[in-house]
């Protein structure tokens, strides 16, 4: 049976943990890699509060996602993700996206310097699904 657009975007969500993230500083684009965790098409990433993207997300704080392709061709599927972003330090937010991977950057879940980035998205695109057009995603 096929899949729907929506059963498609979890799995790449699922599957993908690293995407690019843009920002606008001033009038221009500013992309990066992020670690993104998932729950129920709401992203988290976790930050420095001391970086360019939060400054950037504090003045203007929409963003715009891509994840899921890997490289392997034209075929690959992936995500076009529109949203606005949360700036917390919230020790729920830190305790609930707290995993071994962050340990090089940060002492633990209650490190004063890392805050979360709530990602809610306003518009997810499923792309590149063999030719097709995108197609929206509901969530």
């Amino acid at each position: 049976m096929a899949k729907t657009p929506r059963e498609i975007a979890e799995k790449i969500l699922d599957d993908n943990l690293v995407g690019t993230m843009a920002t606008i500083e001033g009038d221009k684009p500013h992309t990066r890699y992020m670690t993104f965790f998932n729950n129920n098409f709401t992203l988290y990433t976790v930050t420095s509060d001391h970086t360019h993207k939060v400054e950037e997300l504090s003045k203007n704080p929409y963003t715009h996602i891509l994840i899921g392709y890997d490289g392997k061709g034209f075929g690959d599927e992936f995500l076009e993700i529109e949203g606005k972003v949360e700036i917390s330090s919230e020790d729920s937010m830190r305790e609930k996206v707290w995993n071994k991977m962050l340990k090089p950057w940060f002492s633990g879940p209650d490190d004063p310097k890392m805050v979360v980035l709530k990602v809610t998205p306003s518009q997810i695109r499923l792309m590149n699904t063999k030719g097709e057009d995108p197609k929206l995603v509901e969530f």
